[in-house]
């Protein structure tokens, strides 16, 4: 998440244990980082056995699982396990959750401290580099290319390898697409990002080159109609079971994404060349550019009542720190937001990630509160979550309350998921049935006053309806470092996306 973060640690109490299994699925984007639960006493032998099968069942979804023993084991188990390290593993190859489960009874128990060894911290990651044979190779490939694009993952964010690839931008003028999480790495208001003609690039684009991303769903699995049936992938990652995932690339860079992209760089300074700044390819994305930024900016402008997504949006950027964390999640309040909130800086925004796990933005939320209430004060954590996606951990506002922790919570509320009634449709749908029976899943409970969950315990809850009541509502926030807040911001319950050149997934055949 930041510069000089090497693992976040989430502590969990009560029930969440069993929850950590949903959050090490979203954790499939790589996230690292170390899950410390309090799981329940070493009682009985239902107890052994369903905390012994919690252990079982985290290893499945994580890079390492373990329990420890006393108190005395834990950081002999934090550091060393079987001549594995916890912390190590989380950060070491592709970083990955691990799952460190401790019980209960050990938050009360008291032992000799001189009973306890702590071990040494581990060594920052080594750095492996790619093949010199396979750098020329790809030089040669990016230098033919009529029509290239780099994409710009989590990884080349895990990576600290936002020196290097901006400069490979900047000095050889190449187009570029952060995915969700490699926003940031080079910063979204650079004009080279072509974000804003996202479909187009993707489609037409002969080359691209991937640092540290996934052909997986959020990237359409490099596959047709998307892309062009003989485009030609550049892959860099640090996982060689990654590279050749659903497309056979042209060529295959193994190593850390930092270095390679150095090796990249000097590759290509052995022969002067750059990509034509004025070349057909980057007329067609300008132009793409210009009318989708058009469209959004049309939507943002409406006066009507209630607000849609990318009112609520324009007028939300307007105010946002240039360094504050963007955690997000939901639907269309994730994918939208996406495409109007800005990140300038690396590892500044959470959302939930390449399976869509919903509930896990207050958990990332409050893991952001206390990296930059340690490390630097005073830097904002704004949450942004569809009303749906709150409800799976709203009750985490009492946690953030507990440890007066200043974030500020944006819910967007259009009754519903994806799209949900008004209060007057609600009325006429279920006035002569039972709504168990007449109201579609999808809905709501209209107008639900998510803020006076805020209000309950101690925060600033805001409930608005209009671009006035918002900006105000928001600049109080900001302005208030001494408390967390919640906006509740009301918007058209059929409000929607603007038009999208494809479906957002490519649907199966099946």
């Amino acid at each position: 998440m930041s510069a000089t973060t090497a693992s976040l640690m989430f502590s969990f109490k009560r029930f969440w244990a069993e929850h950590c299994i949903q959050n090490f699925l979203s954790k499939a984007r790589s996230l690292p980082c170390c899950f410390w639960p309090r799981s329940h006493p070493c009682l009985g032998w239902y107890g052994k056995c369903k905390r012994e099968l919690l252990v079982e069942a985290c290893r499945l979804y994580t890079k390492f699982s373990a329990r420890p023993s006393s108190i005395e084991a834990i950081p002999f188990v934090i550091e060393k396990v079987r001549y594995l390290r916890a912390v190590r593993t989380s950060i070491y190859g592709r970083p990955g959750a691990c799952y460190v489960d401790i019980p209960a009874d050990f938050v009360n128990l008291q032992v000799n401290v001189n009973s306890i060894k702590y071990m040494e911290c581990c060594m920052s990651p080594p750095v492996s580099m790619a093949e010199t044979s396979a750098v020329r190779m790809a030089a040669s490939v990016i230098r033919n290319a009529k029509q290239p694009l780099l994409i710009i993952g989590k990884g080349a964010a895990y990576a600290h390898a936002e020196e290097n690839i901006k400069k490979l931008v900047e000095q050889y003028k190449l187009p570029f697409l952060p995915t969700p999480m490699g926003k940031g790495v080079v910063p979204d208001n650079h004009p080279n990002c072509v974000g804003a003609a996202r479909s187009r690039a993707l489609q037409f684009a002969d080359v691209i080159v991937l640092f540290g991303a996934r052909l997986n769903w959020i990237l359409h699995f490099g596959l047709p109609p998307r892309y062009q049936p003989d485009v030609k992938f550049i892959q860099v990652d640090i996982c060689a079971e990654e590279l050749g995932n659903n497309v056979k690339p042209a060529v295959t860079l193994l190593g850390d994404i930092s270095a390679v992209s150095k090796q990249l760089l000097e590759e290509l300074d052995k022969t002067a060349w750059e990509y034509p700044p004025e070349s057909k390819w980057w007329k067609t994305l300008r132009e793409k550019m210009k009318s989708n930024e058009a469209a959004s900016k049309e939507l943002a402008s409406k006066k009507s009542l209630p607000m849609n997504y990318y009112t609520v949006f324009y007028h939300v950027q307007e105010q946002l720190p240039r360094d504050c964390f963007v955690v997000s999640e939901g639907a269309n309040t994730m994918d939208i937001g996406r495409t109007v909130l800005q990140n300038y800086l690396p590892r500044h925004r959470l959302d939930a990630g390449t399976f869509r796990t919903m509930g896990v933005g207050l958990g990332f939320a409050i893991a952001a509160a206390m990296v930059a209430k340690d490390r630097s004060p005073g830097q904002r954590v704004i949450c942004v979550e569809g009303d749906s996606a709150f409800g799976f951990s709203g009750m985490e506002v009492e946690t953030i309350c507990r440890y007066n922790l200043p974030i500020i919570l944006l819910v967007v509320n259009n009754n519903g998921i994806y799209q949900g009634f008004d209060m007057n449709t609600w009325k006429e749908t279920s006035k002569f049935r039972d709504p168990t029976a007449v109201v579609p899943p999808m809905c709501l409970l209209p107008n639900s006053h998510y803020e006076q969950i805020m209000t309950a315990f101690g925060g600033k809850g805001y409930f608005v309806e209009t671009p006035e009541e918002l900006q105000k509502s928001l600049r109080q926030s900001l302005a208030d470092t001494t408390k967390p807040s919640l906006i509740n911001i009301m918007i058209e319950p059929q409000a929607t996306r603007k038009a999208q050149d494809f479906h957002w997934l490519t649907r199966s055949n099946m």
